[in-house]
């Protein structure tokens, strides 16, 4: 019966060992996998290590790592777990495992790069444990959805379920952009607000139902009109905007301002039955401009208070827009980068629509001008909520 250094020595017999000086090397061009305990993690790790605890290994390694010819190091305390999960990593298939000698104890008293990794709480593994489970996700992804910033161009019909589920998702910063005041007439559809809010500013509302969902969440109230004079100073440092506003003057000026900022803006639009959704990311899809030249004549387009619109419709749209901007904050999948994606409640359908750069659009073509913001009232009339 082979004793447990038995083991260990036939381990290290199957796999390649490498020192710490030869492994300092790799940093830039290797995956380092620490296989430590979450509580040893907690107290420090290799810059951008991926961390699963080695009792994990077997069931997660694939989705965490999922190119096996890549290059990784694998490390522990002191060269054993690392030592067992780097044979088990090529019984597996991977081609190019090596285990670090003398693991982070020796990786860290001889004085090579190491910090204190930002770390979930144990209420906040609890909170976001399905994100955990996903690998596309995990812990690395959530402390980004808690490092994130997105804005909300409104607290109506779009903007509720958007903020409710980003909230929820974690995102660590939202900011509300609405100076309306709750009405009766809005909480068919609204569904951040509620009776005893009635003549309450909608930005103090919906802020009240995002904290009390979620602490972890900083929610920032903007009760401004948005115009060329404040749209630059709003939108700077956010990382998506999710765009629920109603009027073209509106989409235009956030389309050119986000275009100077770099920001993508996820766009949702709805109309009696029917709603769309797209992802305008500067420069490397559409914009709007691509997308609707020109507005318009506002008789030809009229609101959803002049039209109507079924209440349960914003909810189904704000929520596609929400994925679509966790997926742009997390790096994930396919995005609605140049598709629009339409939905008839009726029919109950989906359809996606290519949208191509167009290479004379004013804005964001290769021989566009200057952007200059600007207010766009004169071009069509906007629409009350």
């Amino acid at each position: 019966m082979p004793s447990p250094r038995d083991l260990l020595n036939a381990a290290k017999a199957a796999i390649v060992e490498v020192e710490p000086d030869e492994a300092v090397t790799r940093l830039n061009s290797s995956i380092f996998l620490d296989v430590r305990e979450p509580e040893e993690y907690d107290q420090g790790a290799i810059p951008g290590a991926v961390h699963l605890p080695r009792g994990n290994l077997e069931f997660q390694i694939e989705g965490r790592v999922p190119t096996k010819d890549a290059p990784i190091v694998v490390y522990c305390a002191g060269g054993v777990r690392s030592a067992f999960a780097a044979q088990t990593m090529q019984a597996l298939g991977y081609s190019d495992v090596s285990s670090l000698i003398g693991g982070f104890n020796r990786w860290k008293d001889e004085g090579r790069p190491w910090s204190t990794p930002a770390t979930l709480s144990p209420e906040q593994r609890n909170r976001y444990q399905r994100h955990l489970l996903l690998p596309e996700v995990g812990e690395v992804g959530q402390q980004k959805l808690l490092d994130s910033k997105v804005l909300l161009l409104g607290a109506g019909g779009l903007g509720s379920p958007a903020a409710l589920y980003l909230a929820a998702a974690g995102v660590g910063t939202i900011g509300i952009i609405d100076m309306d005041v709750v009405d009766a007439s809005n909480l068919q559809r609204q569904v951040l607000h509620n009776m005893d809010r009635i003549g309450e500013r909608k930005v103090d509302s919906a802020k009240k139902t995002l904290t009390a969902m979620n602490p972890d969440v900083n929610v920032s109230t903007y009760d401004v009109r948005l115009g060329a004079d404040n749209i630059l100073d709003i939108i700077d440092g956010y990382d998506v905007i999710v765009d629920g506003t109603d009027n073209f003057p509106t989409r235009y000026l956030v389309n050119d301002a986000s275009l100077l900022k770099r920001i993508p803006v996820v766009h949702g639009s709805i109309f009696r039955f029917e709603g769309q959704v797209t992802v305008f990311d500067p420069y490397n899809g559409p914009c709007y401009r691509c997308l609707i030249p020109e507005p318009p004549p506002a008789e030809l387009a009229p609101s959803c208070s002049e039209a109507g619109v079924l209440g349960v419709l914003p909810g189904i749209v704000g929520s596609i827009q929400a994925l679509e901007a966790l997926k742009m904050l997390l790096g994930l999948g396919d995005p609605l980068v140049g598709r629009l994606l339409a939905f008839d409640a009726l029919e109950e359908t989906f359809r996606t629509f290519k949208v191509r750069r167009d290479p004379e659009c004013p804005a964001c073509g290769p021989n566009a001008g200057e952007i200059v913001i600007a207010e766009y009232d004169e071009l069509c009339m906007p629409h009350p909520r």
